[in-house]
């Protein structure tokens, strides 16, 4: 009823800017009332329950691509969908058809779609201890889903948008330029990205309400959140960067919380009698087994080397750096500044490898000392330029290789320029290191699994540790993944999460 009125009225085109506004703030005024959850005002605009199912159903096959699908694991999944479940029935909107799905990906995540769709991926799962930990992350993702959190945001940026529009529509009448209103415009979309801090708040309290109803102890969302920023300062040491720095997909990102606002939460939302379960032992039998780090069929990470046993190609980063894999591209990234970019193209237009890196994927820049060569017994073409970005003047180097007719391999290698000399020779033999292996190579990749031990009494913590794919910062991803303190030691008997390969 509320869209229908909405559009009904902004269906009349006679009326001038000023009447326009006081027709859009008229027509969505029918749009606030009370959401069920948070039990406050909700302004929503143009979206009915069933338009967050529909908005969710849509857009799930585009987060299994951007994350490497679902995880193939019947078992675990069943699990999780129980935990997932057992949270929903305490939420209030049971309209939603809950759906939860594993992610087959090692970034530590959860989201959720509008319309009950809650994502976890399968490195978060690997860095949580305890089945009230996962609780605690399932019941803060339903609490954006019930505090219709996304269709708030939506709602909010349809309604800067009408504003914009009518405010460009006054400001032309007023005889001022245009480009003020996409200044506006600018500020505008700034404001609404994400989820406000407020709203996170909110999802905390609410999820907090729904892992205390469902039993569990409501101090484990807390822990994990320790156990987070504890990850995101290794992997933030790992790249060199300052204490906090999160990549766009970690969850510390796209969820911003403080421990200080979760034991608010705590206070204002925890408010019943008992301890709740933790579940620490049933949780742990349950992961024992999952794929840690990369899945095979997307290519693995070991040390420096990369190696994609499907793809069957193969090479070798520069000494020092720290790589991540994803769908669509390696990265990688030294300390003090460097950064490789590896990914992949097909392209049946361009007829030689030079004619591929000039024309096609090069054809906005101006590239110095082009030069084609041969990789491994596959032509290639490199050349140099240079580009001004955030941290200064760069040396960027082009490789592209061509496997076939129409499909190249390309090598991106970044650096600040009074650093160009020092690393031309390490990103030539990273680039003359790609070659295709063999069948009987790429047969020997497995994947990593997380093990479930029992320390013994002369286990320590640098051996169990060495099996870790981080080098230098074994011991510290170990204390992560077992949510040990600096300095802490392990007991014998203490089950402990190990990685064999």
């Amino acid at each position: 009823m509320c869209s229908r009125l909405v559009s009904s009225r902004l269906n009349r085109r006679h009326f001038i800017a000023g009447a326009a506004s006081g027709v859009v703030l008229a027509g969505t005024s029918g749009c606030i009332g009370m959401n069920a959850a948070s039990g406050r005002d909700s302004f929503i605009v143009f979206q009915s329950i069933e338009d967050d199912i529909a908005q969710g159903r849509a857009n799930h096959p585009k987060i299994l691509k951007a994350f490497g699908g679902d995880y193939d694991d019947h078992r675990l999944n069943s699990y999780v969908h129980n935990i997932g479940r057992r949270l929903a029935n305490k939420t209030e909107y049971q309209q939603y058809p809950y759906r939860f799905t594993i992610l087959n990906s090692q970034i530590v995540n959860a989201l959720a779609l509008p319309g009950g769709l809650i994502y976890i991926t399968r490195g978060l799962l690997s860095l949580a201890s305890s089945e009230a930990e996962l609780a605690g992350v399932l019941s803060h993702e339903l609490a954006h889903v019930n505090a219709r959190h996304g269709a708030e945001r939506q709602s909010a940026q349809m309604i800067a948008q009408f504003g914009m529009v009518l405010g460009s529509v006054g400001l032309q009448a007023a005889g001022l330029p245009s480009e003020l209103m996409q200044i506006g415009e600018t500020a505008v979309f700034a404001a609404i990205k994400g989820y406000s801090r407020k709203q996170e708040f909110e999802a905390d309290v609410l999820g907090i309400r729904y892992m205390s109803r469902a039993g569990y102890d409501p101090d484990a969302m807390a822990a994990f959140l320790s156990s987070l920023r504890e990850h995101s300062r290794v992997e933030a040491r790992v790249l060199g960067l300052p204490a906090g720095s999160f990549d766009e997909f970690n969850i510390m990102s796209t969820h911003p919380r403080t421990l200080e606002r979760v034991r608010q939460a705590q206070r204002v939302a925890a408010k019943r009698g008992g301890v709740g379960e933790r579940r620490r032992n049933k949780y742990l039998n349950e992961i024992d087994g999952m794929i840690f780090g990369d899945d095979p069929s997307q290519g693995v990470i070991n040390g420096i080397d990369f190696i994609h046993p499907i793809l069957r190609i193969k090479f070798r980063a520069p000494t020092g750096f720290y790589l991540r894999n994803s769908t669509t591209r390696v990265t990688g990234r030294h300390p003090d500044g460097a950064i490789m970019i590896f990914d992949s193209e097909n392209l049946a237009d361009a007829k030689t490898v030079v004619k591929y890196l000039r024309h096609f994927w090069a054809a906005k820049v101006r590239l110095w000392d082009v030069e084609q060569l041969q990789i491994n017994g596959h032509k290639a073409a490199t050349g140099w330029t240079q580009k001004s970005g955030r941290q200064g003047a760069l040396h960027i180097r082009f490789l592209a290789i061509r496997v076939n007719s129409s499909h190249y391999y390309r090598f991106l290698f970044i650096a600040p320029r009074d650093q160009a000399a020092r690393w031309y020779r390490p990103f030539r033999r990273s680039g003359l290191s790609f070659r295709i292996i063999s069948e009987e190579e790429s047969k020997q990749v497995q994947a990593s699994r997380l093990l479930i031990i029992s320390a013994r009494g002369d286990d320590s913590i640098q051996g169990l540790a060495r099996t870790l794919p981080y080098g230098n910062f074994n011991e510290d991803w170990f204390r992560v993944l077992n949510n040990l303190a600096p300095g802490q030691k392990i007991i014998k008997n203490q089950r402990l999460k190990v990685v064999a390969n």
